[in-house]
């Protein structure tokens, strides 16, 4: 007789601790698979501190095949669930298609970005759910002090080094607060020459700092974050965002180049496909955290609406807290469900929360003591230390040397802005060229979809990905924002887009002029290898004709959309996602390798740079 299947949509908090309980639990009585974009769980709540530059990305971060015996991991996005067939199907992370059989299914699949229709914002903010995110922003308030200090003119050095952080729930006051002390230390080491400094800007229409929580800890927050200059407004919001700025709610307008969008999450639309009762948004649950009327059928975390049964009418918030607690629990109920063990209901009262303010401060409630203060962060960081499932001497030795040595303020240029658009579906997962990324009957607010906000390059920022502009969406096409569809009409420092083929290996170079011989790349003579211009292998020059439908950059792969909202979450027809950068790509700088690889055998090397 075969062992039953057992699916995990998700590996964040939720979808992690069910794997990893399930596999302790039925120990090769079950065949377990985790379905996940990435092969790493993220530890959400130090993300703020990789953008400060504390703490090196892969400390966060836990490997699953590493950490999860028993437990098959296939990297992929669920972009379908037939119930009737009992099969879930997935995209690739290089566009190929699949299809899990299950028995069991567990939908973990988390929460994404909110956007609120509000003009501009989807084109010049950015969000900070994912390990991308964060190190753009690392990269990109860098990049800002750095311009800022070098300019002469003190309108434009006052735009670049202002900083605005929209929300200030959990997460924004972090990202306020880390910043602040990050761009502090940078110009205490390098004084700009107009004299001026970084500021930073926390906005929210909530009456006060981290409003969800008990307001001691408001109260703490808020006194930490203006004693360092942070300029907190609380009534007040974005009306407007652009190109030079943003527009308060109170009238006032405010140069900037930086719009950090921190004010909430949704949960993952993948749920609103299969048709069953929801709240809000979620999955409606028993406390058995079962869905009615679906026995197969098991949800938990972010996507999940679980009755809490200490407080009658009411469910469980979507926080980390929650869904860490959440996982064990229908990892037992699942068990349950196969005749190993028994049943059990969520329950779970608040053990408090912990906010790090940076440095030495901290606000926090264990067991609802209200704390401040060096304790207060020793607790933080103790909690955070406990609570992490790995990699916690590689993140206690990165605090002791970020307490005895300087921060390294240096910009890697491994994520570029459109690379991490506010509307995307994976926040946990980086858009690259060549890869669809938008699903298909997803949201997209009145401002049209994400972009990519300032601060590449001096005097132009890049347009988001795609072709031909959709009505007001910039840099759309009719499959939501995918990279790649019509070839951009321009790009920024290069040949008109139609006479680049679409198709050809390495034409998906950000930037740079291209040679006469070689498309979409810098002059033979800038490439790496020195080698001249005429001695490079010829690729074949661009015929101007559209790539037929399936090609992209690596030949015989047929590209595939990824998630949808809708029934089948696979994007609709209509873009053909290609390897080209997003039009009015600025320049590459010293930190992009310029152009398609001189390779031995004298062929152009693949992929982006």
């Amino acid at each position: 007789m075969s062992r039953p299947r057992i699916v995990i949509v998700g590996a964040g908090f939720a979808g992690y601790r069910t794997a990893r309980t399930l596999s302790r639990l039925t120990r090769h009585q079950a065949d377990i698979t985790l379905l996940n974009p990435t092969d790493y769980f993220l530890y959400l709540p130090l993300l703020p501190q990789v953008a400060a530059g504390i703490l090196e990305p892969r400390r966060v971060t836990v490997s699953l095949s590493g950490s999860l015996p028993r437990v098959r991991l296939v990297l992929g996005e669920a972009h379908g669930i037939d119930l009737d067939a009992h099969t879930v199907r997935y995209t690739g992370p290089e566009g190929g298609e699949g299809t899990l059989p299950f028995d069991r299914l567990v939908l973990a699949a988390g929460s994404v970005n909110k956007l609120l229709p509000i003009p501009g914002v989807a084109e010049h903010a950015h969000g900070f759910r994912g390990l991308p995110e964060a190190l753009y922003l690392r990269d990109h308030v860098t990049r800002q002090v750095e311009l800022a200090a070098a300019a002469r003119d003190r309108e434009e050095c006052a735009a670049r080094c202002t900083f605005v952080v929209v929300g200030a729930g959990y997460t924004g006051t972090e990202v306020a607060a880390h910043g602040a002390m990050y761009t502090d230390a940078q110009v205490r080491r390098h004084p700009m020459r107009t004299g001026m400094r970084p500021r930073w800007m926390l906005l929210d229409v909530a009456p006060r700092v981290l409003p969800e929580m008990d307001e001691r800890l408001s109260v703490t927050a808020d006194r930490v974050l203006r004693q360092r200059g942070v300029d907190v407004r609380m009534g007040t919001s974005v009306k407007e965002a652009t190109h030079d700025g943003v527009v308060l709610t109170d009238g006032t307008t405010v140069g900037t180049r930086t719009l950090v969008w921190c004010v909430g999450v949704r949960p993952d639309p993948l749920v609103e496909s299969l048709g069953l009762p929801m709240e809000s948004g979620r999955l409606l649950v028993d406390p058995h955290l079962q869905v009615p009327g679906r026995p197969e059928l098991f949800a938990c975390g972010d996507v999940a609406a679980v009755p809490d049964l200490t407080r009658p009418g009411e469910f469980t918030p979507m926080t980390a807290q929650h869904a860490w607690r959440h996982g064990r629990v229908c990892a037992q109920n699942v068990a349950a469900s196969l005749g190993i063990g028994v049943r059990r209901p969520y329950r779970h009262r608040d053990l408090g929360f912990v906010v790090d303010l940076g440095g030495a401060k901290a606000a926090a409630n264990p067991l609802g003591l209200p704390m401040s203060g060096p304790a207060a962060g020793a607790v933080t960081r103790g909690y955070h230390l406990a609570a992490m499932p790995g990699n916690r001497v590689r993140v206690a030795a990165d605090w002791v040397l970020d307490a005895v040595l300087p921060r390294q303020a240096v910009q890697l240029g491994l994520v570029r802005s459109w690379s991490v658009p506010l509307e995307s579906a994976s926040p946990e997962v980086a858009r690259v060229p060549g890869r669809p990324e938008q699903r298909d009957g997803d949201a997209v607010p009145a401002g049209g979809p994400a972009g990519a906000p300032g601060g590449d390059t001096p005097d132009q920022r890049p347009d988001p990905p795609g072709g031909e502009p959709a009505k007001q969406q910039p840099g759309g096409e009719a499959a939501k924002n995918q990279p790649g569809g019509e070839s951009a009409k321009q790009q920024s420092g290069g040949e008109p887009a139609k006479n680049q083929s679409g198709g050809e290996p390495a034409r998906n170079q950000p930037g740079g002029e291209p040679a006469k011989p070689q498309p979409g790349g810098e002059p033979a003579k800038n490439q790496p290898g020195g080698e001249p211009a005429k001695n490079q292998s010829q690729a074949p020059r661009a015929t101007g004709k559209p790539r037929p439908p399936g090609k992209s950059g690596r030949p015989g792969k047929a590209r595939k959309p990824t998630r949808a909202a809708g029934a089948s979450r696979s994007a609709g027809p209509g873009a053909d996602p290609g390897p080209e950068p997003p039009e009015n790509q600025p320049a590459p700088g010293p930190d992009i390798a310029p152009g398609p690889v001189k390779r031995t055998d004298g062929r152009t090397a693949e992929g982006d740079s």
